[in-house]
Order: C-alpha cells, then sequence, then structure tokens
C-alpha cells in the first residue's frame, strides 16, 4: 500500500519497496506512461524553493521516499513508511521486470558506467530484455522535451526507463518528455554506479541510521560539503517551522 502524503509542504508518498514497486509495475504493464521520483532532503529543499522542481514533483506518478529523515517524519505523522532507495528499487523492478519479459532502457551515466551496469545487470539478472542504453551528451540543469530520445526509446518497446542524471536535471527531464512515452520513467540518480560498482555504498547500518550522507561526504568531501552543510541545516529550519505552523513540537 502507498499512501500520499507530505513532508515540508512537498509529495512524499509512504509506502514501502513492494507497494512502490507495485505502483510503478501496474502502470508498465498497461503502457500508461508517468514519471517516478526518489525524493530525499536534498530534492525536498530544492522543492520548497524552486517551483519548478516543485511542479514536478506534483505531477509524477509518485515521490517514493528516498531518505530516512523524510521516513522518520512520516512515521511521525502516522503513516507507514519505509526507505525506498534507488539502487532497491531498481534491482527489484530489473528482477520483476525479467521474469515478466518486460523490456527496460537506460538513459544517463557515461559510455564505462553504462557498460559495466550492463554487464552486471546480465549477470544479476539473466534473461532481462535492455532494449537500449545511453549516455547523453551534457545537457542543461532543465532539459526541455527531447522529440530524438523520445522516438528512440518508443521504438525499443521499453516499459521502465532508469533515468541516471542526477537530481533535479532528471526531474525536469522526465516532466518534460514523460508525455510522448508509454513506457514509466525513474529518477534514480547514482544507482547506475551502485549497481555499475564504479561507486561504493554506505555499509546497511549506516543506511538505516540515516548516515549515508555522511558516508559519501567522506568519499567526495571537496565535491559534497556544501551541498550537505546547507541542505541538512535547511531541512531542520522547514521542518521546526513546519511543525510549529502546525502547533506540534518541533523535534
Amino acid at each position: 500500500m502507498v499512501e500520499r502524503a507530505r513532508v515540508i509542504g512537498v509529495p512524499v508518498a509512504a509506502g514501502d519497496l513492494d507497494g512502490v514497486a507495485g505502483v510503478v509495475l501496474d502502470a508498465a504493464r498497461a503502457a500508461r506512461g508517468g514519471y517516478v521520483c526518489l525524493a530525499n532532503v536534498h530534492m525536498a529543499t530544492e522543492a520548497r524553493r524552486d517551483p519548478g522542481l516543485l511542479a514536478a514533483m506534483e505531477s509524477a506518478l509518485l515521490c517514493a521516499s528516498d531518505g530516512m529523515p523524510l521516513v522518520w517524519e512520516l512515521r511521525r505523522q502516522g503513516h507507514g513508511a519505509a526507505r525506498v532507495a534507488g539502487p532497491d528499487l531498481m534491482a527489484a523492478l530489473c528482477a520483476r521486470a525479467r521474469d515478466e519479459t518486460l523490456p527496460i532502457y537506460l538513459y544517463g551515466g557515461d559510455e564505462e558506467t553504462l557498460a559495466r551496469l550492463r554487464q552486471r545487470l546480465a549477470a544479476r539478472f539473466p534473461g532481462l530484455v535492455v532494449a537500449g542504453a545511453e549516455a547523453p551528451p551534457l545537457l542543461p540543469v532543465r532539459p526541455g522535451p527531447d522529440p530524438e530520445t523520445t522516438a528512440r526509446i518508443r521504438a525499443s518497446g521499453a516499459r521502465l526507463v532508469f533515468v541516471g542524471l542526477g537530481c533535479p536535471k532528471q526531474e525536469f527531464w522526465m516532466a518534460a518528455n514523460a508525455p510522448a512515452l508509454p513506457a514509466v520513467l525513474l529518477g534514480v540518480g547514482a544507482a547506475f554506479g551502485f549497481l555499475a560498482g564504479t561507486l561504493d555504498r554506505a555499509p546497511s547500518w549506516m543506511r538505516r541510521a540515516g548516515l549515508e550522507w555522511l558516508y559519501r561526504l567522506g568519499r567526495e568531501p571537496r565535491r559534497l560539503w556544501r551541498r550537505y552543510l546547507i541542505t541538512n541545516s535547511r531541512y531542520l529550519g522547514d521542518l521546526a517551522r513546519e511543525r510549529l505552523s502546525r502547533g506540534a513540537p518541533p523535534t
């Protein structure tokens, strides 16, 4: 079961991996299209300040909760929620796509990562149909409609399209191009690197404790320190203001 909810004013679905995968597969089987965002603290805080990103999230098939702070807040609100991480959702959907012969498409990353990802997926999910894979050229932060790419994806017969462009680029790309596709698009961010083995994932205990950001910061401090310092501080401030506006305790 997946419930619609909101955290700091942005849409976040309360559910678990099986529930989210079920919604995605129902749409994929029926060729209804749509797209799925995987919301974490970074996406939520950015959407609070960017009306375009918020609109993209509002128009999504659903925004799964890929971040323990969001899950904790959903639980505090009384929802049954579990973290739905990009790599876990992608792996679960690949397994089901293999079993149901639903072709998938990979869009994002670089050529080396895509080559390794295809090898890993073939070994892990024998029989999985990868209808296509492409590493796009450098795209603007807010990509618009891309008729040439959507034509290739449509011609491939793919029913699930995994998009690994990073937030918020992938959300803007999906929002602009989903209307032209019968496939379900999923913005999985760094999942390409994790499943390809080009990125190390945090230990499971750190993921459960909501400390994956700290692990990634330790791996890439120069690139990520500013993002996590600003994002985490903004989230705590936004959450405190939201609770106070409802008359709820801020902690």
